[in-house]
């Protein structure tokens, strides 16, 4: 069932506003008897030109608008400047209402472009129907056309104008929840690397569980890559890195590792590098983002660790990465784990709680239950010190100085951190990230 209507008015040219009445009247009328008992919500989306008020956009609609009582909570005027302004607000509209199928109203001319605008702005969560805009008899020949600074169809638009132009939006937004927010390691020696894992702060991604600086995208989840785009750029900006030289490990929660310069495997949980410039990263949202940095040889590396990358040793991995392709000494690696859920909150089922129970006793609490509670940090530290890192080359959450402890359980903070096991499936994910320094 519909649960959404997007009436696409955009390209209506401001002399022949009047001549829609008839149409769009008859198209509110069709879909008020077709929803007499869940009405949809209805979005008019229109142009606002140069100079107009959102209130002078709306006054040339209530004539058509004002006789469908039924609708009247349910339908909004959605003026904007470019059609990714309207679009994005609409979306905006549609996620605080948590709507996913939508059916869209609008001129065959403008189809394909509006479709290419979707194709970035949403992602497979959403469910979109077409339909076209059917004009009245008495304005039959009305030719609807783009407004100045628009292409008449798609195929004359370049998708880098596309692209440009909803970027220029998700530029003008401003940060949520504050400033932009970096946590950054002592151990680590900032002469020469740059390092950081981030916090939710300082972002534009809106959705309650991903806001703001929601930093990964997923076809299962509700914000673009657009928007994460634009909450890298910012994150890059603020840190001094450059986002075009920015490299994401591949999650398969395993051991492989990257090494650059070298084949891309299709996923990796590890990503190593001795190039000055090059930022690598590492996601978590409970999983461990781990960051490895050796000031003698300068190189580094980024991993990934959930409960499964710990048990197949994916930091000892990287670490090895580092000491067969740049000569390291892995007595000089110095090692920092990140924010990441805590023993104190996270379970899993006993059957997986035995693996950690051999690693070390002390990984596991209340073992002896069906859900026993994990502590993947200590298993990381003793896996690396098993692997010959120096326990003072470490640091976790055993750090008792609180200016010095960035191994923060992201569970427990839901004013700073992400946190999978505390907000679902639509979970925003922060990251830990690390370069050499030119």
């Amino acid at each position: 069932m519909v649960e959404a209507v997007l009436i696409d008015l955009f390209s209506l040219p401001a002399n022949l506003q009047n001549n829609i009445h008839g149409s769009l009247c008859n198209t509110l009328e069709t879909i008020e008897k077709c929803s007499s008992v869940h009405a949809p919500f209805v979005y008019v989306m229109c142009c606002q030109r140069q100079g107009s008020e959102r209130k002078g956009e709306q006054e040339f609609l209530l004539p058509a608008l004002g006789g469908f009582q039924s609708l009247k909570r349910r339908l909004e005027v959605v003026p904007a400047l470019t059609t990714a302004a309207a679009l994005y607000t609409i979306k905006q509209r549609l996620d605080e209402k948590d709507l996913s199928i939508i059916k869209v109203i609008l001129p065959p001319l403008r189809k394909d472009l509006i479709k290419a605008y979707i194709d970035h702005l949403f992602t497979a969560v959403y469910q979109f129907e077409f339909e076209d805009f059917q004009v009245v008899p008495d304005s039959e020949n009305l030719q609807l056309s783009e407004p100045q600074g628009e292409g008449q169809t798609f195929p004359s638009q370049d998708t880098a104008l596309i692209r440009s132009e909803i970027q220029m939006h998700l530029e003008s937004l401003p940060s949520l929840n504050g400033e932009l927010t970096i946590l950054r390691s002592s151990l680590i020696p900032d002469d020469t690397f740059l390092h950081g894992f981030t916090t939710r702060t300082g972002g534009i991604s809106y959705i309650p569980t991903l806001r703001s600086c929601n930093l990964f995208s997923s076809s299962k989840r509700r914000d673009p890559q657009v928007v994460v785009k634009e909450n890298l750029r910012r994150l890059a900006n603020a840190a001094g890195f450059n986002p075009e030289a920015f490299h994401r490990v591949k999650i398969d929660h395993a051991n492989a590792v990257r090494i650059m310069g070298k084949t891309e495997p299709d996923t990796y949980d590890g990503i190593v590098t001795d190039q000055k410039g090059v930022t690598l990263a590492a996601p978590g949202a409970d999983c461990i983002p781990v960051l490895f940095a050796d000031p003698v040889r300068k190189a580094c590396g980024a991993a990934h660790s959930g409960w499964k990358g710990t048990l197949l040793g994916v930091s000892m991995a990287t670490i090895n990465a580092m000491v067969s392709e740049y000569g390291c000494n892995v007595k000089d690696i110095l090692v920092v784990l990140g924010p990441s859920i805590g023993p104190c909150c996270y379970k899993l089922p006993r059957e997986s709680a035995k693996e950690f129970h051999r690693i070390d006793p002390k990984c596991v609490r209340l073992f002896d239950t069906a859900n026993p509670y994990i502590d993947i940090r200590r298993a990381t530290r003793i896996l690396l010190e098993r692997g010959e890192v120096l326990p003072e080359n470490i640091q976790d959450d055993s750090i008792i100085d609180e200016n010095q402890n960035i191994t923060f359980c992201t569970a427990c903070h839901p004013d700073k951190f992400y946190s999978h096991f505390r907000d679902g499936t639509n979970f925003g994910t922060q990251i830990g990230f690390i370069s050499i320094k030119d």
